[in-house]
């Protein structure tokens, strides 16, 4: 009994959705989702991924199928059947992946939108660049510089003052060196915020974090306690926003589980808030080539329980009396600052050489 070919289409096309749906969510290709952010990531991923499962299978199909079906004979020495072509074909395998790719971007859009990647106010107080300026980089140029106050705000110095009223937060950043640039969108010069949804954006954060990157290290402030530390240590469910710029060159802060990256970029004051939902020990990683030891700007985010968050934040705040107490009364005249503090900061998560940096940092 012959089948027929309506049900062959039919179920291939079954088989072809049970794989893709399949592979589509259990393809391994991705860390441990750490937030609550990056649940809506690997949405939009599988999502991508299902879609792309079924075309591949469906194109290498039908290649295959054809190669064996209608490959030459050893005795056909005939002409192949002239063919025009298939109007209505030719429609369908148009229409649909104009329909497909239509539908990731608006998915894609929504997940963007749902992070606070989009904001759609500052389109429109993009600042009016004068017709006056003739010269090709003179107006991009006198935006990004000296923007005059009444054409865009300066969001930037906001925040940069406003993380520079904590004392450990003033201590590490040169902000004072480094000019803050006025808000721009139409140039791209802004204090961008990713992570926060719309609903979010509105409401203070549960736990704020000073983050400052510089060559070849991340320095973290607690505004709150003061606390200062080499490596990142959050509350398990709840929200964090973190406030960061750079002393030197551009650096990017990027934990792969929780699916959100930002730049730090002197001049410029980057937010990012996520709600991390598993305790766990994540690398953070700079994902921007920021000198010849970018590689090695590493250190970690540890996610722990309330009742260990707490508990590690009176150790520092212990830790730190008692090593301010003991460099005061014990300090040789002999040693150098960097030399002294060593053993301290070392116990701090804090290495040497960022101390050293930061020294010659403050000096030029």
């Amino acid at each position: 009994m012959k089948i027929p070919s309506s049900i062959w289409t039919l179920l291939i096309g079954i088989l072809l959705t049970l794989s893709s749906l399949w592979y589509g969510q259990n393809h391994g290709l991705l860390p441990t989702a750490a937030t609550d952010e990056a649940v809506l990531v690997d949405g939009l991923f599988n999502t991508m991924m299902i879609v792309s499962t079924g075309i591949f299978l469906l194109v290498e199909g039908i290649l295959i199928y054809s190669v064996i079906k209608y490959r030459r004979r050893a005795d056909d020495l005939e002409d192949g059947p002239p063919i025009e072509g298939n109007v209505p074909l030719e429609i369908l395998w148009t229409a649909i992946p104009a329909i497909i790719v239509l539908g990731i971007s608006v998915y894609s859009f929504e997940v963007y939108n749902d992070i606070g990647g989009f904001d759609p106010h500052s389109v429109h107080e993009a600042p009016m660049i004068q017709e006056s300026m003739t010269m090709p980089g003179a107006a991009i140029a006198a935006t990004l510089s000296d923007t005059p106050p009444s054409i865009g705000e300066n969001r930037n110095q906001e925040k940069s003052d406003e993380a520079m009223e904590d004392p450990a937060t003033a201590a590490v950043r040169n902000a004072d060196q480094i000019p803050q640039k006025r808000n721009a969108p139409g140039v791209g010069s802004v204090a961008p915020t990713i992570g926060g949804s719309p609903e979010k954006a509105a409401l203070p954060a549960e736990l704020r974090v000073n983050v400052t990157g510089l060559q070849y290290a991340w320095i973290f402030t607690y505004p709150d306690t003061g606390v200062t530390t080499g490596e990142l240590h959050i509350p398990v469910g709840r929200e964090v926003e973190i406030n960061m710029t750079a002393n030197d060159v551009i650096h990017a802060f990027w934990v792969p589980e929780f699916r959100l990256k930002q730049d730090a970029i002197p001049g410029r004051q980057s937010e990012i808030r996520f709600t991390p939902r598993l305790a766990g020990t994540y690398d953070l990683i700079c994902a921007e080539l920021c000198g010849p030891y970018h590689g090695a700007m590493k250190t970690q985010v540890v996610v722990e329980t309330q009742e260990a968050y707490d508990a590690w934040m009176q150790e520092q705040l212990v830790a730190s009396s008692e090593t301010l107490k003991q460099a005061v009364a014990v300090n040789p005249a002999d040693l150098s600052p960097d030399e002294f503090l060593s053993p301290y900061t070392r116990d701090m998560g804090i290495e040497p050489e960022m101390l050293h940096h930061m020294h010659h940092q403050s000096v030029e």
